[in-house]
């Protein structure tokens, strides 16, 4: 089964992050065969950038994408969303990669699930 993850939120604007990547993170680990793919849109390509600092106990988006990634996750930012915050040439965390609607159609179309955050 195929699982697509698309997120809408700043990382810490809301918890709608955190919610997705705890799901897709609960997947992988009791569902292995369940192939995971995140695509990122408008505030949440910031989840992306890496070194973010949280404080102690509170949850830390990075670390959760990493996670995913290390699982074999794939995870899309939006190439359009990400020059429209100033955050394309950036660097990102390892493993993401910058992604197009077309890449985002074509995730959609081989996805048995779509879940939208």
């Amino acid at each position: 089964m195929r699982v697509l993850f698309i997120i809408n939120d700043a990382p810490y604007g809301s918890e709608k992050p955190y919610n997705a990547l705890r799901m897709a993170m609960t997947l992988q680990k009791e569902h292995p065969d369940v192939e995971v793919s995140i695509f990122l849109l408008a505030d949440a390509v910031v989840c992306a950038l890496p070194n973010q600092t949280t404080p102690q106990g509170y949850y830390n988006i990075e670390r959760m994408l990493r996670a995913v990634i290390s699982k074999g996750g794939r995870v899309k930012a939006c190439g359009t969303c990400s020059e429209a915050r100033g955050i394309k040439g950036l660097t990102l965390i390892e493993g993401v990669e910058i992604g197009t609607m077309s890449d985002l159609a074509q995730w959609t179309v081989e996805a048995d699930k779509v879940l939208v955050f």
